[in-house]
């Protein structure tokens, strides 16, 4: 396939996405709303530290770990089911379409749309770092630049292994529920039972927040804060290794059933 069509089906998956109403107004939602709470929250109970750096920390781990990956299961799921879903998958098979194609296209689609909406979360969260700041010290350059990359990094890592699950599942409500499921219940029930030992890094969200830019003893060679506060300490092998791991396995599965489902 030519690198032309490529990019006419990434368009096509990424418009199929973008139409989907529900799915977008959410998705927003999810990504600004939990920015703004923050900085009100902080406003109405302690104006003098809303902004600044603290302010700025609170709001990226927001979008970066907490909601923001939310609103990337939302838009990976649709994603990887939306062909099956609108009951066009058949057509682009008879079509003459590859199998594989139509799979890796949603991919990067679904990586653009989350993209945009959370880089204009981060946007939001920059402005009332800034904004509400008061005499508060502000994150510098560096940490500015450092916070849009592990925000694009962790959502988007979460938003692949999404598309390659629900394309697995062929059904966005199951892979929805159970995504979600996992990120908000499961992982971090896991995480938090220390009888599990080492095995606990094998959880996305361990090796995603080893990469936070904050870390726990704001001195850079601590463990890092996951979405839930705790803390494992990992090498950075280690994490890249485990994310890799989630990403291949999950695209894998996705691909498979892509390629071998009843058109």
């Amino acid at each position: 396939m030519n690198p032309a069509i490529a990019m006419r089906m990434m368009g096509a998956d990424f418009l199929k996405i973008r139409k989907k109403l529900g799915t977008m107004i959410w998705a927003l939602v999810l990504a600004l709303g939990p920015v703004v709470l923050v900085f009100l929250f902080r406003e109405l109970h302690n104006s003098a530290t809303a902004g600044g750096i603290e302010g700025y920390e609170d709001s990226v781990t927001a979008v970066a770990l907490i909601i923001g990956p939310i609103a990337a299961i939302l838009i990976g799921t649709d994603a990887g089911a939306i062909d099956n879903s609108a009951g066009v998958f058949r057509d682009l098979v008879v079509t003459g379409r590859d199998r594989l194609a139509i799979f890796a296209a949603r991919v990067p689609a679904a990586l653009a749309l989350c993209w945009l909406i959370i880089v204009f979360a981060y946007l939001v969260a920059i402005l009332g770092t800034f904004a509400f700041a008061g005499t508060n010290p502000t994150p510098d350059s560096s940490l500015l630049l450092e916070g849009l990359v592990f925000s694009m990094f962790s959502t988007g890592v979460i938003c692949v292994v999404a598309v390659g699950f629900a394309s697995l599942t062929n059904s966005r409500p199951a892979a929805l529920t159970v995504l979600i499921m996992w990120h908000l219940i499961a992982s971090p029930i896991l995480a938090n039972i220390s009888s599990l030992g080492s095995p606990r890094k094998l959880l996305l969200s361990q090796a995603i927040g080893h990469f936070s830019p904050f870390s726990s003893d704001n001195g850079g060679g601590g463990g890092h804060h996951d979405a839930h506060g705790v803390v494992l300490t990992m090498s950075g092998g280690t994490a890249v290794a485990v994310v890799l791991g989630w990403i291949v396995v999950f695209l894998a599965l996705g691909a498979w059933r892509t390629r071998t489902m009843d058109a």
